[in-house]
């Protein structure tokens, strides 16, 4: 299936493929509830969606702890045939370098996921949004469109701040539909972002398979997997330099997508663990005078060195690079600055500060955020739309507190 590209738009204007130029996109604002004027029958189908959330995530724990048990298993078995062959010679160790997992592969990555409502109502050219979301930076959402025969289905993202015309964002894209009895249609590809157009499919599935094989309770569950490749035009000015100005106070050179890092071994290692097994354990890296560092982006590593020696640089465009870097290279003193700051002085929405504290194992702020939530006004309120991409320790302490607070 080919990726269809959605035409230039005016700024103000988001035009679909294949749509005349007079249709717009206009997202009304829904005219906000009155948490008071809440019955009790909202209330407990709030309670009851929790409820289902959490069972539903503990029936995926105890039906993965047997594969779990397996694979702990199968990796005990590795580690010791690992522990094994490095005894054996400096060439196995070379072998086990060069396949190990100690320079991290992962990028940026997350996941959108939205729950459309009343879709088999959807008339011809009827379409919808799921509500944006900010991550690293740029605020995300998802468009579905009925069109003559098939649903469409199309990726949007932004800049949360202004910034010069040569911006861009290369993506991996896992495009799911999610059906009933498991039945579900995953597509992928890269797309490269650079402007408001969007990118997806025009013909992403046949109307009549929508509704006879994907609709469950006329709703329809969709995700877009998003893998960050690269983005540029996103630099701020830098407060510290780690160039070859700083050659000579440097003794390694650490390189990030080709630019080059000059910073000190000792340093770095007296607050990372990673750094210090790769600098001074039993690696082949330990000997080079140059380590190239796979999975961040220069710019995300600049930041955080400049946190690590003590610059001013976390804000709310930067923090979630930081914390990236910080979590993949274990650097607790760079994970609690970023955490005070989250705690005292960010502007970010509740429901991603609570998606931040899980992902990186924040629990002050973690705590703080559920701690506002002790009814179910409070979730409605603080936690709009689906609850159903939280981490599942989330929803269960958000269960308990309202349940508790009846």
């Amino acid at each position: 299936m080919t990726v269809n590209t959605v035409k230039k738009r005016g700024r103000k204007s988001f035009v679909f493929p294949a749509l005349p130029e007079k249709m717009v996109y206009k997202r009304q604002a829904k005219p906000k509830k009155d948490p008071k004027t809440d019955s009790l029958s909202e209330k407990d189908e709030m309670l009851a969606n929790l409820k289902e959330v959490a069972a539903a995530e503990t029936e995926k724990i105890e039906n993965s702890h047997k594969r779990k048990f397996d694979e702990i298993s199968e990796k005990l078995q590795s580690i010791e045939e690992t522990v094994s062959k490095i005894s054996k010679s400096n060439d196995d160790e070379k072998k086990i370098n060069n396949s190990s997992n100690n320079k991290p592969k992962s990028a940026k990555k997350f996941a959108l996921k939205n729950v459309f409502k009343n879709v088999g109502n959807f008339k011809e050219g009827e379409w919808a949004s799921s509500k944006r979301e900010e991550h690293f930076n740029v605020k995300w959402h998802m468009n579905i469109k009925r069109n003559e025969s098939h649903l469409e289905f199309y990726v949007y993202c932004k800049p949360t701040a202004p910034l010069a015309d040569n911006w861009s964002i290369d993506t991996r894209l896992d495009y799911k539909m999610m059906g009933v009895n498991y039945n579900n249609i995953v597509n992928t590809t890269k797309c490269h972002f650079d402007s408001d157009d969007g990118y997806g499919y025009k013909e992403f599935l046949k109307w009549e398979d929508v509704k006879d094989d994907y609709l469950l309770n006329n709703t329809l569950t969709v995700e877009v997997k998003i893998e960050v490749l690269k983005m540029t035009g996103f630099e701020k000015p830098k407060i510290r330099y780690f160039d070859e100005s700083q050659k000579d106070v440097s003794d390694v050179v650490l390189v990030v997508n080709g630019t080059k890092f000059y910073v000190s071994k000792m340093y770095l290692a007296s607050q990372s663990e990673y750094f210090k097994t790769l600098f001074f354990g039993n690696f082949s890296e330990s000997k080079k005078s140059e380590i190239a560092l796979t999975g961040i982006e220069p710019e995300d590593f600049q930041r955080f060195l400049e946190v690590l020696y003590g610059e001013p640089v976390i804000d709310d465009s930067t923090i979630e690079g930081i914390l990236l870097v910080a979590d993949m290279y274990n650097t607790p003193m760079v994970l609690k600055r970023c955490e005070t700051f989250l705690l005292k002085k960010s502007k970010k929405e509740f429901k991603k500060k609570l998606d931040i504290s899980t992902q990186y194992r924040l629990d002050n702020l973690k705590n703080q955020c559920l701690s506002k939530i002790t009814t179910v006004a409070n979730v409605r309120e603080l936690i709009p739309g689906d609850l159903t991409d939280l981490d599942p320790s989330a929803v269960l302490a958000i269960l308990q507190n309202c349940v508790f607070s009846q």
